[in-house]
């Protein structure tokens, strides 16, 4: 497999104020599954399709396994582009559709065989070889399109939002296998995605991205406990961090509300801050529990293992995660407490995590 290099890059298309990449600068492992994640139009797509030579950066250096491929033809380069669309040949069976790339390679029938019987296998669609896909379901034609970029061993995997089209059943078994599949071979993946729960659930690494620039690169728990900024801290997360505003007064943070929180030493602090928190970093405590505020209920959401509660602190709406249990009724006064080790500061005026 193979290392893949962002080195400054740059794409700016016509017509758009602002670039669609801007200054790009990441590396893939030999051998990972990393997200690019974000919102429409952040560029991650972008980032993808010049990975694959379907765009060229205006700026910058891309390399696969140390070698630049800027200016290089896509058949060239060694990688496997797996669509949202699964773009299979509909007049061709599935066995058909795996064997059309190895016919292009003019790999030998004997080797042909052997590789389409391995992958068929891997990915438990054999018994669908001689199906057209629109005899098969969308989970056995995503199959499919993964078979077809799997059997030809690139060096680099490629997917574009390849469980988009998926119902929410299939897309979590997908998402499993496509992890578990990363994993036995060691391939190296780049996943582009807009859906938090697939990024958190797959990546070794997330590549957070907005405005066509990286926000942050670590790992799912590094990027859900320390987001760089406020985008981060609420793109990711569901729900996403609480944002508070909150006042300076003689070493405490005050939140409007009641709360009133230790000012970190090391913190040094401008003008205005904000204060975020997680929901799962908020408990519901009795009242007189030293360091809780009063807050009213707007409605509860239970989801099984667990309820959402939606609450004013103050005049901030605020979402606590609670046991499934903990379920108070629209207009009730509970108690909050808040988990200092789960306080994150962020400047106002620039977004940035003062404490990551």
């Amino acid at each position: 497999m193979a290392e893949i290099q962002f080195e400054h890059v740059v794409k700016q298309f016509p017509r758009q104020a602002s670039p669609a990449v801007n200054d790009l600068s990441f590396t893939v492992n030999d051998g990972e599954l990393l997200i690019l994640l974000g919102p429409s139009g952040c560029g991650k797509t972008t980032a993808l399709r010049m990975i694959a030579g379907l765009e060229e950066p205006d700026s910058g250096d891309i390399r696969i396994d140390g070698q630049s491929v800027v200016g290089m033809a896509p058949k060239d380069r060694d990688i496997a582009l797996v669509f949202q669309q699964y773009a299979l040949y509909p007049h061709l069976s599935a066995r058909n559709n795996l064997l059309y790339p190895l016919k292009i390679q003019k790999i030998s029938k004997q080797e042909r065989q052997h590789r389409i019987d391995q992958t068929a296998e891997l990915l438990k669609i054999s018994h669908l070889l001689d199906r057209k896909p629109s005899q098969l379901s969308g989970g056995e034609q995503q199959r499919v399109a993964l078979g077809r970029a799997i059997v030809r061993q690139p060096r680099v995997f490629l997917m574009d939002e390849p469980l988009s089209n998926l119902d929410a059943k299939l897309r979590t078994h997908m998402r499993t296998e496509i992890k578990t599949l990363q994993q036995e071979l060691r391939a190296t993946m780049a996943f582009v995605t807009h859906d938090q729960a697939e990024a958190m659930t797959m990546a070794e690494r997330i590549a957070v991205m907005n405005g066509g620039r990286l926000q942050k690169l670590a790992t799912p728990d590094e990027m859900y406990k320390f987001p760089a900024n406020l985008f981060v801290a609420e793109f990711l997360g569901s729900p996403p961090m609480n944002i508070l505003p909150v006042r300076q007064m003689d070493g405490h943070l005050s939140v409007p509300g009641g709360w009133s929180i230790p000012e970190p030493s090391r913190t040094k602090a401008p003008a205005e801050l904000l204060l975020g928190i997680r929901p799962e970093s908020i408990r519901v405590v009795a009242a007189g529990t030293p360091g809780a505020a009063p807050a009213s209920v707007i409605v509860s959401e239970p989801l099984g293992s667990e309820v959402i509660v939606n609450v004013n602190l103050g005049e901030t709406m605020v979402r606590v995660r609670t046991p499934p249990d903990v379920r108070p009724r629209p207009g009730e006064i509970v108690h909050l407490q808040p988990d200092f080790d789960g306080v994150r500061l962020f400047d106002k005026e620039s977004g940035a995590n003062l404490r990551s």
